[in-house]
């Protein structure tokens, strides 16, 4: 069985989980995601355009709509038949379309009542010469920074919602009836309708009614194209994505020395924990990171202090386990040598001898187990102990008025004054703090002369209440004032028999008191003469 839990430990030691080095770890790629997903929400709101493509298309329709308004108000005005006109003057309406659609972009064309295109502005520019549009390069055969660009339009595109649109038409030929917004204006009404190119480009046709005295003569479509509209996004999104790129390489910068930062030195603290956990002996100590005023330098601290206290701790049970197996083989060998000489002796009267120091021992024996158990176990019940509230003045009054219940030895007492209920409030452990009174005045009872008189007070200093426990006896020996607390060190009165006491009660008062954030201290009671007259025993508690 030994040999099974020896592999199973080193089993377990072998194939403990260390903390890997990582480029980037998990908390460092949180800290990125976190500030690049920040960032992404932002410039994704930025880049999507869409209202402000909608709005310079408005604008551009408006534009159009008073412009073909002029153009179709002036074409109503050549007639030259009066109001009885029932058709456009075409010869007179060409030079009219020329000269006011000429200086700008936009295309007008000129259709009859009876629906057929009449006159086309494409084909009166200039000297009359058909306008041609140059082909599109293919994408293969573009620079690479413009094919980049591209690549990052269709991109955005992506997330840019464009309205349905009817595709344009445009084939010779062309009639009203291949127009609704043109069919609409020969009814009489203006009519705005988008429409999509072959190669995505949306183009803006306004069809307004060519009038004479509120009689429709024709219609006119007036067409624009958004290529400076789309130029204007594009150029807006791409100062976006560049300001974007930008931003964000600066923010991977901050993030990643944000997340060196903390996940650092929380790596190093955690590699050197496992280490302090592997290691034999004190060369493995976790690093302060102390310069830091911050939560990793606090870590730091704690953690090491915690390391401390660990290896304060377990220097605390090697002692003990020593100081235990030193205390017990007293008795084991007083038992032992008694032992021996019963085995090797017939005499009775030795035997009459020998068995009481064996029931002594044995006695002796079980009074260590049981203050060494309970010494045992105080850590573990001071850690998991509950603190309420409690009155010290009702818990030592109870405690006295116990001790008035039984026989003292020799006329010894114990006394106390009155407390007042409500005064002397402390936080601690119910049991334990009943203990550490319990030993002193016990311990106080035993140096007690015959009639000897043990008095309790009470006071409070400051933020602390003082509980003095004073007794009338020899007081303690000189320069013993710190090794009484210490434990199995016992000072008892020479009548006393040996063994009466395993010198555990004065240390476990001192552990619990200070596990409550107090103190314990012991001093000799002086006469007028300077002379000793007995010792007290001062606990600090801090009040409530």
């Amino acid at each position: 069985m030994v040999t099974e839990t020896s592999k199973s430990t080193r089993g377990y030691d072998e194939g403990a989980r260390q903390a890997p080095l990582r480029l980037l770890s998990p908390l460092m790629f949180r800290i990125l995601a976190v500030n690049a997903m920040a960032l992404l929400i932002l410039v994704g709101g930025v880049l999507y355009l869409g209202q402000f493509r909608d709005n310079l298309i408005a604008q551009r329709v408006e534009s159009l709509q008073v412009q073909a308004e002029i153009i179709a108000g002036a074409l109503g005005e050549t007639t030259p038949e009066g109001p009885e006109a029932t058709d456009i003057d075409i010869a007179l309406a060409r030079p009219i379309i020329t000269r006011l659609v000429g200086p700008t972009e936009n295309r007008a064309r000129l259709f009859s009542v009876s629906g057929t295109m009449v006159a086309d502005s494409r084909l009166l520019a200039g000297h009359k010469r058909v306008v041609a549009e140059p082909l599109q390069t293919p994408m293969s055969e573009r620079p690479f920074g413009e094919q980049i660009q591209n690549y990052i339009y269709e991109f955005l595109d992506m997330f840019t919602r464009r309205p349905e649109m009817p595709p344009n038409v445009d084939k010779p030929g062309m009639r009203a009836v291949d127009f609704l917004e043109v069919a609409t204006a020969l009814e009489g009404e203006a009519m705005t309708q988008l429409r999509v190119r072959d190669d995505g480009r949306a183009v803006i046709n306004v069809a307004v009614p060519i009038q004479r005295f509120r009689r429709v003569l024709g219609a006119l479509l007036l067409t624009a194209q958004t290529e400076d509209i789309e130029a204007v996004v594009r150029a807006e999104q791409m100062s976006t994505v560049k300001i974007f790129a930008a931003a964000m390489a600066v923010t991977m910068l901050l993030s990643f020395f944000l997340g060196r930062t903390i996940v650092r030195p929380i790596g190093i603290l955690a590699r050197a924990a496992e280490r302090v956990r592997r290691g034999i002996g004190r060369e493995e100590s976790l690093p302060e990171f102390s310069e830091r005023n911050d939560e990793i330098g606090d870590l730091s601290r704690s953690l090491s202090e915690m390391t401390t206290a660990l290896y304060n701790q377990i220097d605390a049970v090697e002692r003990f386990a020593a100081d235990v197996a030193h205390e017990l083989k007293n008795p084991l060998s007083s038992m032992r040598s008694a032992l021996e000489t019963l085995q090797n002796s017939d005499r009775q009267d030795v035997r009459d001898k020998l068995m009481p120091i064996l029931v002594e021992d044995v006695k002796r024996l079980d009074r260590l187990i049981t203050d060494i158990s309970d010494a045992s176990r105080l850590d573990a019940e001071l850690t998991r102990g509950q603190m309420d509230p409690i009155d010290l003045g009702i818990m030592i009054a109870m405690l006295v008025d116990g001790y008035k219940t039984i026989d003292l030895p020799e006329g010894r007492s114990v006394t106390c004054e009155d407390f007042e209920a409500g005064v002397y409030m402390v936080q601690g452990i119910d049991g334990r703090l009943g203990q550490v009174w319990r030993n002193l005045i016990d311990n106080a009872l035993s140096f007690s002369p015959q009639n000897g008189t043990v008095t309790i007070t009470l006071a409070k200093d400051g933020k602390y209440i003082v509980t003095e426990v004073t007794d009338q006896g020899i007081g303690i020996p000189e320069g013993a004032e710190e090794k009484i607390f210490r434990r199995f060190y016992s000072e008892r009165p020479e009548q006393e028999a040996f063994g009466g006491h395993s010198g555990l009660g004065l240390a476990i008062s001192k552990q619990v008191v200070e596990a409550h954030g107090g103190s314990v201290t012991a001093s000799n009671v002086l006469n007028d003469d300077g002379a000793v007259c007995g010792a007290c025993f001062r606990v600090r508690l801090p009040a409530l």
